[in-house]
């Protein structure tokens, strides 16, 4: 699906598309393959593209110039993440949007000046500390507390689900500050660094084998009040805000996109060798080619909202929701695909054309429809706020 671009932003992306040209389709080894979910496997790559796109003010190109981004329009911005992700390129540093326009809507200029620069320049890595073992979905219920005890609040209590909270230098978290207060209320937003004494990470290992999330443990952790972003006990509204930039996310649908295109070269190839995959198979990648079509649109609603100067929320949910659904559609009809090939990493003539082993991708996707907020969760969002039915 394309959709045309006025002049101006046809000039912005033949500029976009020639730097990707020379600083990272010019760098790829021989034979490697483009592909947005997999990610880039060579480190140093990653960190002189990530370099180049720091002193552009590109990673963070809708930012302000003087917290080192580019003064983009959010348009702009989403021309450079469509580009960036058809490469397969690396787009941000981690957590980079989400604590980062959270600090800049709700931070002071003090907390914009300390943390926005640092982290643009990948000197700081962060981490999201929401999720709790009794608090995932209703995020409101959580029990994490925070104290005040002078000039700091002492903390307690227990995240989970953290990815990658064992490399971070950071983690911006909420606690309960008034435990009196009903629950929406009485929590507060802050930021914590991770060399803080009384903090103890423990990896959570997933069923693909891999070291993603974490439980982070606090124990009487001192985090000074000027770490706190916004008012206290009104850190759910800070919070939420960061959720919802984080639904609102075009890679998710050219990733879709790029995987189903693969399924249907596949297919191809398996004709041209004589070896159909078969009327039903085929018209499981139709299905999949139309999803992809409909997750891209969602992704369109929700920068449109954007590029108006407002914040998407039903929408938003609607994208995430119907997007984390579809990688993993994709992913099992990878596996309808492979069959019992699938379930090795390697093996001749699928690999070449699929990448990963279909087993491990499908196992590997499970996870996107808890993480950000539930699929049952973004119902309940687009049932209320969307089409206005009462709670309950």
């Amino acid at each position: 699906m394309r959709f045309q671009d006025t002049p101006e932003l046809a000039t912005w992306r033949a500029q976009v598309r020639q730097f990707v040209d020379s600083n990272w389709r010019a760098q790829s080894k021989p034979g490697e393959e483009e592909d947005s979910m997999e990610g880039p496997t060579d480190m140093r790559r990653t960190k002189v593209w990530l370099d180049k796109l720091a002193e552009n003010g590109w990673i963070a190109a809708a930012w302000p110039k003087k917290y080192g981004g580019a003064d983009m329009s959010v348009l702009e911005q989403f021309v450079l993440n469509q580009e960036f992700h058809e490469a397969g390129a690396p787009t941000s540093r981690q957590m980079l949007n989400l604590v980062g326009p959270t600090i800049m809507l709700h931070g002071t200029e003090e907390q914009k000046a300390e943390h926005l620069p640092p982290m643009l320049r990948g000197e700081v890595g962060w981490c999201q500390g929401f999720s709790e073992p009794g608090s995932g979905s209703d995020l409101a219920s959580l029990q994490t507390r925070a104290v005040r005890d002078g000039d700091d609040y002492v903390v307690n209590g227990q995240k989970i689900w953290t990815s990658g909270a064992h490399r971070a230098d950071w983690i911006f978290m909420m606690a309960r500050t008034d435990g009196d207060a009903p629950k929406h209320r009485g929590i507060s937003y802050l930021l914590v660094n991770m060399k803080t004494p009384g903090i103890t990470v423990r990896p959570l290992i997933n069923m693909a084998n891999g070291h993603v999330f974490n439980e982070v443990f606090f124990e009487d952790v001192r985090v000074p009040m000027r770490n706190r972003i916004g008012e206290e006990n009104r850190g759910w509204y800070v919070g939420t805000t960061t959720l919802d930039f984080e639904r609102s996310n075009i890679a998710r649908a050219i990733t879709a996109r790029k995987n189903v295109e693969k399924l249907a070269r596949y297919s191809r190839e398996r004709d041209a060798a004589g070896e159909s995959i078969g009327r039903t198979y085929k018209l499981e990648i139709a299905d999949r080619a139309v999803e992809t079509a409909v997750c891209e649109l969602l992704s369109f609603v929700v920068i449109s909202i954007q590029a108006r100067g407002g914040v998407p929320n039903m929408e938003a949910s609607m994208c995430k929701m119907y997007g984390s659904e579809l990688s993993q559609r994709i992913a099992l009809t990878k596996m309808h695909l492979t069959g019992m090939k699938g379930q090795f990493r390697k093996f001749d003539g699928i690999e070449t054309t699929l990448g990963n082993s279909a087993a491990m991708e499908y196992l590997q996707v499970v996870p996107a429809t808890i993480a950000a907020g539930t699929s049952e969760i973004q119902r309940n969002i687009i049932a209320t706020r969307g089409l206005g039915l009462p709670r309950g």
